[in-house]
């Protein structure tokens, strides 16, 4: 137990795992490439960045991450305490302050005294007890010496991040602030479009210049993360049906429900900047400028951020990790994150709970927790080992991959509501072993 557990990458896996870890009385000894190096996607030197969208999904227990989210709290999940802590307005969603949510993570891991944090770049897989969370960017000796003990080249696809704006530069004449159904608070800005406007529009966009990146094809890109331009490309009425639907969200000027709308969310919480909700793109910088000024409200906005798109690796994890992300015949090598193949912030976060919780009790001779696939925990462990001759792609948490009730409830809402509470009961059965080891 005097050796020290290394956790290599201090993302929202790599923190919560150190942090499970460490509050189990294990040792850590974190290793983080920032702030000597960062990936073009990276911004901060502080830990668990959020490079693409401030929001953690939706928070109802009606929809799978809200209740991958309740789950993480009740297993004590720091990445959960943060965001509860760094909230800001975001309707049905739980979106964040992004710099403030680092900074809080970054300060309880800097001042935990069992983590010791060594900054620098990791080129080979380390000796002894290691989980490895070094993120879909992960690439250089690294990634050569994953593909190796895999016996074969990595995955990948190609992942967007969506443009920041300034608030004081959106035109709020134009403008309107609103929440789907009037759900919640008001906490959206909503650009509307009559048919004319996003017709244009979508023409601009699909011949407006990309910057090039190396290898991308359509068929690369994660169905999440679709850059804008992409699905232009897919059909007139795709973004109309897609991150520009209308639905809901009445013109209270008009009392009409435009043909098109665009959503911004505050990306802080003094709600000075806002992102453009689902306008991930890989458009060249002027051309962004350009063509999202064609948007009504947005012909002036200045740019805190514009949008990026970088390739994503991720390993074929079936066949080669087992439920408890363990590379199966090392069991001393646990993989944390988005390169094990679940896809987002909360699912990286959970299957670092779930590195970090089981690297612990290993350690000390105890059996591992094999969260149940009525859990949202367990169905992502069923995700990742899933049977190696099934097609494998990076997935989100949904109720598809957490096993479905013995009766059957008609309506969608009460149905996943069911599914819910069946998941947080066996999951308060399961509360002493989860805390056992606790300091």
């Amino acid at each position: 137990m005097s050796v020290p557990v290394i956790v290599v990458g201090a993302g929202l896996a790599g923190s919560e795992a150190a942090w499970q870890l460490a509050r189990r009385g294990v040792d850590v000894l974190l290793r983080e490439m920032k702030p000597q190096q960062q990936t073009p996607a990276h911004h901060s030197a502080d830990f668990a960045e959020l490079v693409c969208s401030n929001s953690l999904r939706g928070a109802a227990l009606s929809t799978a991450p809200g209740l991958l989210k309740e789950e993480l709290r009740r297993c004590g999940s720091l990445i959960m305490e943060a965001a509860d802590a760094n909230a800001v307005p975001a309707g049905g969603a739980l979106a964040v302050d992004r710099e403030a949510f680092s900074a809080y993570i970054t300060q309880k891991i800097r001042s935990h005294p069992r983590i010791t944090v060594q900054p620098g770049r990791v080129d080979d897989i380390p000796e002894g007890d290691c989980i490895i969370a070094t993120g879909p960017l992960t690439d250089g000796a690294l990634a050569e010496r994953i593909d190796a003990l895999f016996g074969g080249e990595p995955l990948h696809f190609y992942d967007a991040a969506a443009p920041i704006v300034s608030f004081d530069s959106i035109d709020m004449d134009k403008a309107y602030f609103a929440s789907r159904y009037d759900k919640g608070t008001a906490d959206y800005i909503n650009c509307p479009m009559n048919r004319e406007e996003y017709l244009a529009f979508v023409e601009a966009l699909k011949t407006a210049r990309e910057a090039p990146v190396h290898g991308f094809e359509d068929k690369a890109v994660f169905e999440g993360c679709m850059p804008v331009e992409v699905m232009a490309r897919r059909g007139e009425d795709t973004l109309r049906f897609g991150p520009m639907k209308p639905v809901g969200l009445k013109d209270p000027r008009t009392g009409e429900r435009p043909y098109a709308v665009v959503q911004l969310r505050a990306d802080n919480g003094e709600k000075t900047a806002y992102n453009i909700v689902g306008f991930q793109t890989h458009l060249m910088y002027p051309e962004q400028k350009r063509v999202f000024g064609m948007i009504p409200g947005l012909e002036h906005a200045e740019y805190y951020r514009y949008g990026t798109m970088h390739r994503n690796s991720y390993i074929r994890s079936p066949g080669r990790l087992d439920r408890f992300y363990r590379v199966i015949g090392r069991e001393s090598l646990f993989f944390a994150g988005q390169i094990t193949g679940v896809e987002g912030y909360i699912e990286s976060t959970a299957s670092g709970l779930c590195c970090g919780i089981n690297m612990a009790r290993q350690r000390k001779g105890q059996s591992l927790i094999d969260f149940p696939p009525e859990t949202a925990l367990g169905g992502l462990m069923g995700h990742v080992s899933q049977q190696p001759e099934l097609r494998f792609d990076p997935m989100n948490i949904n109720f598809g991959i957490i096993k479905p009730l013995d009766t059957r409830i008609r309506g969608k809402r009460d149905r996943y509501l069911a599914v819910a509470q069946r998941a947080l009961n066996v999951l308060d059965g399961m509360k002493e072993q989860i805390e056992e080891g606790l300091e």
